[in-house]
């Protein structure tokens, strides 16, 4: 499990590096809401692709090692303790908007629109770069939905007065499967 304090050790160590970072997940839906409202199995981050090394080499520091590399669509690291980060690595165009490659829901690249990187949210009181809610909510598309997922959704379309996607209609009428 990632708690706000790991999510804190781990944000502090990338902004101490100079390595760009955009939360993302869960943690991303809690950091704009400003609390934890779920237990995090991980902590998803997205980061520049050609900042994946520096990342890796950072927090190595904090014993995380590489477990999955599959650049350059994902990256995944783990301490010994069994906390695990997921990274998202993007490149990004000359206008500011990024892809990450092979992750949309068909195999395809899943888009990231320069103004989704204008989120701030709150960890632990601390305030970190996070994705905004109306990207989280376009990249909670294009999957079957679990529990988790319904959860997230809930609160970014009532806290931001977003609207609910047809895919997740069927936790509205109380149809929960996941």
């Amino acid at each position: 499990m990632m708690s706000a304090a790991d999510v804190l050790a781990v944000t502090s160590r990338l902004a101490a590096a100079g390595i760009p970072f955009w939360l993302d997940g869960g943690w991303g839906v809690d950091a704009l809401i400003g609390e934890q409202t779920r237990p995090h199995a991980d902590l998803d981050i997205v980061v520049p692709l050609d900042a994946a090394d520096g990342l890796i080499a950072t927090l190595s520091e904090d014993a995380f090692a590489v477990i999955t590399d599959e650049r350059p669509t994902r990256l995944v690291l783990e301490a010994p303790d069994g906390r695990k980060i997921d990274i998202h690595p993007v490149v990004f165009d000359d206008t500011g908007n990024a892809r990450q490659v092979g992750a949309g829901p068909n195999g395809g690249d899943a888009p990231y629109p320069a103004a989704g990187f204008a989120g701030r949210g709150l960890i632990g009181g601390a305030e970190t770069p996070c994705l905004t809610p109306e990207l989280l909510l376009m990249h909670h598309q294009g999957y079957r939905p679990l529990a988790k997922d319904w959860h997230n959704v809930r609160f970014l379309c009532a806290r931001f007065a977003l609207k609910v996607p047809a895919a997740y209609e069927m936790f509205i009428e109380g149809h929960e499967t996941g």
